[in-house]
């Protein structure tokens, strides 16, 4: 199969659908592997290096889809890249189309197959492909949300870890998946005083074999969730339903009762957001200010570490890559539900049930569309 990797065009983007490791591996599977020219630059890798790889460098995205049937990027199509999606294109990439409506119209009016990373399912309704990005969100959360604290940036005057003598920062973490313990992990490092909060018992259990009591569990209720975010120097949106529009857990009523500069971090904003008050940011604008409290809502956040989230990203998504390329995506689908789970949009169709609910559309089974 010819496989295509456009550079990424997202505001502050600079991860690449492949790594040129990842580009040797198909190259011996027998596929042809296509790289627009600069596609690898944000993660060191230059032409030169996909060129050892075995990929034969294009000079523009032009050239990348008119090459190739396998599109494999790494942020959504923006708005040039889906004019040039056809019928006969297979796109595989973070799509988040729920709070997306523009870009679902343009992908159904394509007639092209899309299959999101982020709801391809792995054993126990894993999420095998959002979760190592959501390992970096989780812990660029922190990182991203100490350095908004700072008096300079419109924060509290406030160190996470505090200093002897002086209380730390508090942070409260809304969500205990991968986004949330990942979150946990690096704030506890950095010695705040952090909470989670979470639906699932089963989930507040394991949180606390981690941790041993280092980091405070309690159940989501809406009561527990006003009390926290008041008190909080610090709050981490990391709430998915996968597929899903993200609940709105913070109204704009609790953000007017939180400390003034507090700051707030929506790693939930590819889906919408889940404070009431979110809209996305980008690298270069990351942050804005409502009711004195500081959001920072960067809706490609892992894009800033883009060595370390492409190296981890293609570690999961690569043995998919092949698998489409090796079988045709139509028989890799009949041959794992799991990345059958991933079809969002195929043949002007929404195939997945809670795409298709949150942006009204009719949903057809992703199993009809492969005969």
């Amino acid at each position: 199969m010819k496989i295509g990797v456009p550079r990424e065009t997202k505001n502050h983007e600079y991860r690449v659908g492949l790594t040129p490791g990842a580009v040797r591996e198909a190259v011996a599977h027998g596929h042809e592997v296509f790289v627009e020219s600069g596609a690898g630059h944000g993660i060191g890798a230059s032409d030169a290096d996909y060129e050892k790889a075995g990929a034969k460098i294009t000079l523009s995205a032009d050239d990348v889809f008119e090459a190739a049937t396998l599109i494999v990027k790494v942020k959504e199509p923006q708005a040039e890249e889906r004019a040039r999606l056809k019928p006969h294109h297979v796109l595989f990439t973070y799509l988040h189309l729920a709070p997306d409506p523009s870009q679902a119209e343009d992908l159904l009016a394509s007639g092209a197959t899309a299959i999101a990373y982020e709801t391809v399912t792995g054993p126990g309704g894993t999420l095998p492909l959002l979760a190592p990005m959501s390992e970096v969100a989780g812990r660029m959360s922190i990182q991203a949300g100490a350095a908004a604290l700072e008096k300079s940036h419109g924060g509290r005057g406030v160190l996470l870890g505090g200093v002897p003598g002086v209380e730390p920062g508090r942070v409260v973490i809304i969500g205990g998946g991968n986004v949330g313990n990942n979150a946990a992990h690096t704030a506890m490092g950095m010695g705040a005083d952090v909470t989670i909060l979470d639906k699932s018992l089963p989930v507040l259990r394991h949180l606390d074999e981690i941790y041993g009591g280092r980091v405070k569990t309690l159940y989501a209720t809406r009561d527990a969730i006003e009390r926290l975010v008041l008190q909080a120097d610090l709050v981490i949106g990391a709430v998915l339903v996968p597929g899903a529009t993200a609940p709105k857990l913070v109204t704009r009523d609790m953000l007017a009762h939180m400390k003034p500069g507090a700051v707030i971090v929506d790693v939930a904003i590819d889906q919408g957001g889940c404070f009431e008050t979110s809209r996305p940011t980008t690298h270069a604008d990351p942050t804005y200010v409502v009711d004195g409290v500081v959001h920072y809502c960067v809706s490609n956040m892992p894009g800033a570490v883009a060595r370390t989230a492409t190296y981890a990203l293609n570690a999961a998504t690569l043995p998919y890559v092949l698998a489409l390329a090796d079988k045709g995506w139509k028989d890799a689908l009949k041959d794992d539900a799991g990345l059958r789970a991933g079809l969002n949009v195929c043949k002007g169709n929404v195939t997945h049930p809670q795409v298709a609910e949150a942006l009204g559309k009719p949903y057809l089974p992703a199993i009809t569309q492969l005969g």
